[in-house]
Formats: structure tokens, sequence, C-alpha cells
């Protein structure tokens, strides 16, 4: 019989002050941090969560209070240990958590004391963390303490008042309140969680049914939706679609109204936390939870898309189920997600649909090139693609350039030249670098100009079509209505005489 060779193993149980002290750098900030706490309040059925924010320079504190089920003595033990679940554990379909750490990591990301007190069928139990005393044990255990730190006894009371919840504390936060970082900061930074929590909780916030109400400092957040649902002046949004494999998976795709169909609250409100530019791209939704907001997922042809100007009125909501998340790479932080291969193509298909008429949407200022009746329009430019690149030339057909070279006799070779050095003299590199700098496309069809102006090119044209080409009246204006860009004052265009 065949002797087997023993396999030596040693016991190797991290540093615990080491390892927790190296979990502080995952990435998180302020703003990711508290999501991931409200993530286990809504996991415990809260109706409402309040997040407290104390200035008092180094002593200031976070408290977030919820009123879910609570905790008993066993459960909270288990909330408050390290790796205490594995990724691999099947969850409820409901549960936002999967590796078991959020609470722990988001904490310690920020401060250097985490109690939590919690209010359950046995009553209240309280443990917490203390980073300095981890750094100060000479036996490197994991001492996890019991009760909150003296000083902080008082602040349990609101939970002690209450018919039952959850209260997360943190103190001594080192990661927040740093060298001259003061009263003015931390007001701004309350600003940037309101809006990243109104962002991430937006279905949660919203509907004829709220699931949820967040507040902070008792003022309510109101949900940021990042695809003007309902808005009359959106340009195009498609069906819901889910992908023929795994139907979990669903789409929903939306171009977002241009500048010039909103008001200036409206603009300022959808351009989102991080402006229009960064906010584009993919919605990656969680049982309904923000995980991803604005990316391209690193898809594209060739090389990945990256976010530009043309494309800022695109924005893709996409759902997957928590079952998925091994398969999308969701990490611990909630905060990327990479499709898996099998469905890069499907996504790309509809990506490219979306930014597509986004482009379009955007070039033209949220106008359509099309007049009144639907039908297609005669434009003045249209671009000639090589197999080097790509050129724009005036269209010679467009009745405006037509009807001149029509009547230039001797002069045609000269309008012929003229016109060709305005096509090679396009300023593509300047129109581009003032889009980027000014974050807009420049204004054209007359925008900004009063009526006046339109009028008078509109009377020489009108005026030509009918005296000198012989058209009636009524096909001038026809002509006119199909004419870029008069397709935009079809007004100006019925009040024309029919004697010019």
């Amino acid at each position: 019989m065949q002797q087997m060779n023993t396999v030596k193993s040693r016991h190797a149980p991290p540093r615990a002050s080491a390892m927790v002290e190296a979990l502080r750098g995952l990435g998180y900030n302020t703003s990711t941090a508290l999501a991931d706490i409200i993530d286990n309040s809504i996991a415990a059925g809260a109706r409402t969560v309040n997040v407290r924010f104390v200035w008092k320079k180094a002593d200031s504190r976070i408290e977030i209070q919820d009123d879910g089920c609570g905790m008993n003595a066993t459960e909270i033990d288990r909330a408050m240990r390290l790796g205490e679940k594995s990724p691999l554990d099947e969850r409820s379909a409901g549960d936002l958590g999967r590796f078991g750490l959020g609470l722990k990591t988001a904490s310690f990301s920020q401060c250097r004391r985490l109690t939590v007190a919690s209010l359950g069928t046995d009553g209240l139990q309280c443990l917490r963390w203390d980073l300095d005393v981890l750094a100060s044990s000479k036996d490197d255990g994991w001492h996890l303490l019991e009760g909150p730190a003296p000083e902080s006894e008082p602040l349990l009371t609101p939970l002690k008042s209450s018919a039952g919840g959850t209260l997360v504390l943190w103190e001594v936060m080192d990661r927040i309140v740093t060298s001259r970082f003061d009263e003015q900061n931390f007001l701004d930074l309350i600003d940037r969680v309101e809006r990243h929590l109104a962002m991430v909780f937006h279905r949660y916030l919203e509907g004829p049914k709220v699931r949820l109400t967040l507040s902070i400092n008792g003022k309510t957040i109101q949900p940021w939706n990042p695809f003007l649902t309902g808005h009359l002046a959106k340009p195009w949004h498609s069906p819901v679609a889910n992908f023929p494999a795994a139907p979990e998976i669903e789409v929903e795709c939306h171009v977002l109204p241009h500048k010039d169909s909103l008001s200036a609250k409206e603009f300022e409100s959808a351009q989102g936390p991080d402006g229009w530019t960064a906010q584009q791209g993919f919605y990656v939704y969680r049982n309904e939870r923000l995980l991803l907001a604005g990316s391209w997922l690193g898809l594209g042809h060739g090389r990945s898309w990256t976010k530009d100007e043309a494309h800022r009125l695109a924005r893709i909501r996409l759902d997957i189920p928590n079952t998925a998340d091994a398969e999308w790479k969701i990490d611990i932080r909630k905060s990327t997600a990479r499709p898996p291969v099998f469905m890069r193509s499907w996504l790309i298909r509809m990506a490219e649909d979306t930014r597509t008429r986004a482009r379009k949407a955007f070039a033209h200022r949220g106008q359509t090139p099309r007049a009144p009746n639907a039908e297609p329009v005669a434009q003045a430019w249209r671009s000639e693609h090589f197999a080097s690149g790509m050129r724009y030339r005036i269209d010679t057909e467009h009745p405006a350039v037509r009807s001149v070279l029509d009547d230039a006799g001797s002069l045609l070779p000269q309008l012929q030249a003229m016109l060709r050095v305005i096509e090679e003299t396009v300023p593509v590199q300047r129109i581009w670098l003032d889009t980027a700098e000014n974050k807009e496309t420049p204004r054209t069809g007359f925008a900004g100009e009063p009526s006046t102006e339109v009028i008078k090119v509109l009377e020489i044209m009108y005026r030509n079509m009918v005296i000198l080409k012989g058209m009636s009246p009524a096909m001038a204006r026809e002509r006119l209505l199909h004419s870029e860009p008069f397709q935009n004052y079809p007004d100006l265009i019925s009040a024309l005489p029919d004697k010019p």
C-alpha cells in the first residue's frame, strides 16, 4: 500500500491591526461608504433612514439611524465580524450585499471608531471596533468591544427612545476631518453626499409608492432621476429590452433633451453630480440600487468608447440581478462592473443606436432636420466618407445654392471655386475645440436671431423662386418648408405674400 505524503500546515491568522489598516485603503469616499451603510438598512426592511452630520472639529461624527427590524445579540455579533459571510453564499433576491464586509470596510475607510447599536427582539445590543485599541494591543487579536465608548453613551438615546432599528456611529473620522478641514468643507461634504444618495437610491425614493425616505440632518433627500423620465422634450427613448439568454437582464435606452429644450433649472439639475459629459453612458442597477453611474463599460469597436461632448445626451438603464455579481465582476465597493463576454455584442448594438441618436440630437440642438409634415429636408451640407477619412461638402442641390449656380452665367467657375475653398477650409478643429471648451455646439439655423433676419433671407429666396424660376407661390413655399434651416419657421413661410 502506497503511503500518502502528509501535508504540513500552520495556522497563519492576519494581524488584526495591520489587516484593518490595509482594508481602509479600498477606495471608498464618504458618499460611497454611506451608501453601503444604507444598503444594510434597506436589507433590514427600513422605511426611514436619517443621516446626521455633527460638526465638532476633530470630534465631529456621523450617525446613521434606521427604523428597520434591528438585530438580536447573535445577529449583531455576526454583522460586526469580518468575513463572517462568504460571497459564494446564496442571498435573498432583495439582498443588496455580497461580500459581508460593507459595514466594516466602508466605515473603517472613514473613521477609526465604529459603533453599531441595534434594538431587536432581545433589547438593545451594542458592539464597536476601535482601531486605536487594535493598534495598541500586544496580542494582535481581533478585539470586538462591547458597548459604546463611555463618552458616546448619550448618543444612543435616539435609538433607545425609538420602536426599533439600528444606529451606526462613526467617530474619530481621521479620513474626513484632516488638516485644515473646516466647517465649510464639512458643509460641502454634506452637499456631495446628498447628491450621491439622491442618485444611487432614486428608484427607492421616487414613484407613487415611495419605499424609502432618506434625510440628512432632518432634510428629506429628493430623488435624482438620470433619465428625465416623463419629460416631454426627450427626443427618444427605447422600449425595455431583455437579453434573450438571460431575460432578467433589462435595458432601456434614453436620449435626453438638448439644453435649448430645458429651462435653466432643469438643465442644471439634469446634469447630475458630475456634469453632463461625465454622466453619459450606462447606469448599472442591481435590485434597483444604482451601482455604476455613467460608464461605457469598456465597450466599443476596436477600442473602448470615451466620454465626449457629442454623446453627452446618451444614458442607458441596465438592470442586473444580484445572482450575476460574479459574471459582472462587481467589487466590494459596488462601484465597478464589467459585462460578461457573451453579452458584450448585444450591449454594443444597443449603445451604438443610442449614441447615434444622441449625437444627432446634440448636433442639431434638439431639432431634427425634418419639415413640419415629417418629410426629409434638403440640407446645405453633406458628408462624404472615404477610406482615409471624411470631408464636408456643400450640397449644390440646396435651393439657395442651386438658384445662384443656375443664374451664374460666366461667373459659374468663380462661384464653384469659391464653394470649393469654403469646403476645404471648414474650421473643423476650431469648431471641435470651441465645442469642447464651451460644452455646447455653436448656434446655427438662425438660433437666437430676430425673425427679421430670417425674413430678409426668406424673401430673397421666395422672390427668386417665383419671379425668376416661375414657380407658383404655393410650390415656392413648399420648397422652402423642405429646405434647411427654414423648416423651423413654418409661420414665417406661410406669411409670405402671394405676389412677392
